[in-house]
């Protein structure tokens, strides 16, 4: 875990994500992304000498199966409560609206349940589980699809709850995530969506691999460029979430 908490308390300094004081709830999707922040975050807590709390919350989707029990045990080991939103919206992009490219909404749906938990329950802050290689992808979707660098910030606010998003593990390299699931033993839940594996998504993962063919450390590189200033990607001051921004892909 030394690497995973090296770079969150990285990303917490740059970025001053955590507070004394603060309340925060990870979104927990079942994946290995935010089954790490989570376990990294119950470690966090411990030895950063500020006094925050930390919950989880997983939005569900409607669709079958997911076991949430290995998830729920996880909570319980680490003295973490655990809240979970039961929720149709699967069934609304998929059966209903039968969406050809589900996941926008499917994140900005999801993103509403999660402010909106989290003000029902006093939380401050919204942790999610996006890593380094997340913030790469997404920075190609919107070259590639909306013809703009862009990609999300690893510190935004919700404008309409107030609620702030925090991400973390985003210096955190998605291949040592890969490893430590394994080293964890994390109880990570296959995605029951439809979609899994077949997204814009996955088209920039499979870009990047063979880019890193060719150019082995592109993933440094990209990770570099987001940091100048003169780039204004990622500047130090917290910034508005805005519609187009990513929600809870973790």
């Amino acid at each position: 875990m030394k690497k995973t908490l090296g770079c969150l308390r990285k990303a917490d300094h740059d970025f001053g994500l955590i507070e004394p004081g603060d309340r925060i709830a990870v979104g927990v999707s079942g994946g290995k992304d935010s089954l790490l922040l989570l376990h990294a975050m119950s470690l966090y807590r411990k030895f950063s000498h500020k006094d925050f709390s930390v919950s989880a919350i997983t939005v569900t989707l409607g669709l079958e199966p997911f076991d949430l029990s290995g998830v729920r045990s996880l909570c319980d080991e680490l003295e973490i409560p655990f809240i979970v939103k039961e929720t149709e919206i699967g069934k609304i992009i998929f059966d209903y609206r039968k969406e050809k490219n589900p996941c926008a909404l499917c994140a900005k749906m999801r993103r509403a349940v999660l402010a909106n938990t989290c003000v029902e329950n006093g939380f401050t802050k919204l942790a999610l589980g996006h890593h380094r290689e997340d913030a790469v992808e997404t920075l190609l979707m919107s070259l590639f699809y909306e013809g703009r660098f862009h990609t999300f910030h690893p510190k935004t606010t919700m404008s309409r709850t107030g609620i702030t998003v925090i991400r973390p593990l985003v210096y955190l390299p998605e291949s040592h995530v890969k490893h430590m699931a394994k080293v964890l033993d994390l109880p990570v839940v296959k995605s029951p969506c439809p979609a899994d594996g077949n997204t814009r998504r996955a088209e920039m993962k499979e870009l990047m691999r063979r880019l890193r063919q060719i150019y082995p450390d592109a993933n440094e590189r990209f990770l570099h460029a987001l940091q100048q200033d003169h780039y204004d990607l990622w500047q130090k001051e917290e910034t508005p979430l805005s519609a187009g921004d990513p929600g809870t892909n973790s």
